[in-house]
Order: C-alpha cells, then structure tokens, then sequence
C-alpha cells in the first residue's frame, strides 16, 4: 500500500497586518491573526525552513514562559506556537516569536507533523506597526526592568543618590511607619 504523498505547507506571515495566512499544496487554507515582536522586540524577516517541533515546550529566556505547540523555524528560538493571551492576538506582543491562539497552534503543528518539516516553510514579511526593534535577550530585559523602578526604590549607595533625601512620610503611612 502507498503512503499518501506529503503536502507542502506555506506559513506566510505578514507583520504590518499581524495575519498568518497558511497555504497547502499552493491553495489557501486557514487566515489567523497573531501576535510578532513588540516594540524594542523584533521578529526576523525572509524566509525559513521549519527546523524542529515541541508539542510542549518552555522558554528557557523568558521565565518559562509556555510556548504549546511550537514549530522552531530558526536557531536561536524563534518559533510559531501557541498563546494563552489571546487578548492580544491581531497586534505585536512577543519577544520576538509568532504567537497563535492555541487552537490554532495546535492544528498547525498536526498539519505539519503529518506533512514533515522538509515539506513545510516559513515566510516573514512586513514591518510590525510602531517599527522594529532588535532581537531579544534576556540581559537587555533585565536592564529594561531596572530602568522602571521608581528612583526612590534605589539603593542609597548609588552614587548619583548621595545627595537623595525620602520625603516625609504623612497621614496614614507615618502613622503606619511610625513617622514624626
């Protein structure tokens, strides 16, 4: 008995709409809206071959972060995959990977594992609205989360802090505290 012959999947994603549009065997199959890098976050451009799949996988960057149903198309961790935050599907939201609603991930993944990652292509194109940033890292979102603590937060042996004075506290914090 012969196998059935393998399709050919094309993911075209477009980053100025936020859509995906997924090809089979050249015909249009499936439109969704997703999710690519926010601002200072970028997802890559060009074209790519689907490198591996993880029915189930964490990121090991960002806090162990689910990625369900991840197709990787580049080695550095880009990948399609599913996203508990659907909220935000249609506009950019990642560090750089491709955020699907996991239903949809999910059929993606069974549509190519049952096709091969040699048979299936990624396509990026576009510029997500409010521009590109650079890929992430994990040491540029520690400085960015060092950046938003309140100057008062600090710890006094900073030098640019010496001359930092706390405000009084007053009303019910003093009281709290036990202030003046």
């Amino acid at each position: 008995m012969d196998e059935p012959a393998a399709h050919s999947i094309l993911i075209n994603i477009d980053k100025s709409t936020q859509q995906m549009t997924v090809f089979l065997d050249g015909v249009q199959k499936y439109d969704w809206p997703i999710s690519t890098g926010k601002r200072g976050y970028s997802t890559p451009s060009g074209t790519f071959a689907a490198l591996s799949m993880n029915e189930i996988w964490y990121s090991k960057e960002w806090e162990n972060a689910p990625m369900p149903h991840a197709i990787f198309f580049m080695k550095d961790g880009h990948a399609i995959h599913g996203s508990y935050e659907v909220k935000h599907l249609g506009q950019p939201a990642s560090h750089g990977c491709v955020r699907i609603d996991p239903q949809n991930a999910t059929l993606l993944y069974d549509l190519v594992k049952e096709s091969g990652l040699e048979n299936t292509q990624v396509v990026l194109s576009g510029e997500a609205p409010g521009g590109e940033g650079k890929v992430a890292s994990t040491a540029k979102s520690r400085a960015r989360y060092a950046q938003v603590a309140p100057r008062s937060f600090k710890p006094r042996y900073y030098a640019e802090l010496d001359d930092f004075q706390p405000r009084r506290r007053s009303g019910f914090f003093r009281r709290l505290f036990g202030g003046r």
